[in-house]
């Protein structure tokens, strides 16, 4: 009886640890929902859509890859198209791109200009980060590097509340506008919309326990204070 007595007392400490162990896992989650409702949106198909995003000085574009020429995927076509969309409504008056250029040969930044520049934006009020490694690199050096302090983050929607929290545990004011990707996508978008658990818990931990610092933090770079002035 005791033997059995200890056996059940184990498997309730096991069974309260994993209640615990699976609330802290939902608590970054938690935390980018409920801290970004309000300040984010789906981008709509119909055309005006745009009409009912705040304006804001910057629009800032997160990478999501590239096919093997080096062409935009789906995923960021669609995020592109969006800022695109939200330029010619007079929402934003210039767009940070933000993506990885870590290695020869791939080169987001430059890859997401090309194609907006082929779909009518003009290249001049286009700036491009070459060292947006992750969602918080990007956030953070939009505000220090690039001097950005209000802005529309363009992502997918499964991706946006991530986005507008770090943007937003970075100092920047910030509204998100998502793709919804889950008609057009709809296996990728499950698989990431898993996959954010584990990389919001990351972010949580980099922006609100660590502060970590991004994997370059600097120089202080001036082209977008340039179009639309200092503190803007």
């Amino acid at each position: 009886m005791r033997a059995f007595a200890r056996s059940r007392a184990v498997q309730r400490r096991a069974f309260h640890a994993a209640v615990v162990l699976s609330l802290l896992g939902l608590a970054p989650m938690t935390w980018a929902w409920l801290s970004t409702t309000g300040h984010r949106m789906t981008a709509g198909t119909a055309p005006g859509w745009a009409r009912a995003v705040p304006a804001f000085p910057v629009g800032l574009v997160l990478g999501a890859g590239l096919y093997h020429d080096s062409s935009p995927t789906a995923m960021l076509a669609a995020r592109l198209d969006i800022a695109a969309e939200l330029y010619r409504a007079g929402k934003v008056r210039a767009l940070l791109l933000s993506g990885d250029n870590s290695r020869v040969g791939y080169d987001e930044p430059s890859a997401m200009r090309d194609y907006l520049v082929a779909h009518g934006v003009p290249a001049g009020v286009l700036v491009l980060d070459y060292a947006g490694f992750d969602t918080w690199d990007s956030c953070v050096r939009a505000r220090q590097v690039f001097g950005a302090r209000r802005l529309i983050v363009v992502t997918q929607d499964f991706h946006l509340p991530r986005a507008v929290a770090l943007c937003r545990a970075a100092g920047l004011s910030v509204f998100g506008v998502g793709d919804d990707s889950s008609s057009a996508f709809p296996l990728p978008t499950y698989v990431y919309a898993v996959r954010e658990f584990g990389a919001t818990a990351k972010g949580f931990l980099d922006a609100v326990v660590l502060r970590s610092a991004p994997v370059f933090p600097g120089p202080r770079e001036t082209s977008l204070d340039r179009l639309v002035g200092p503190a803007s």
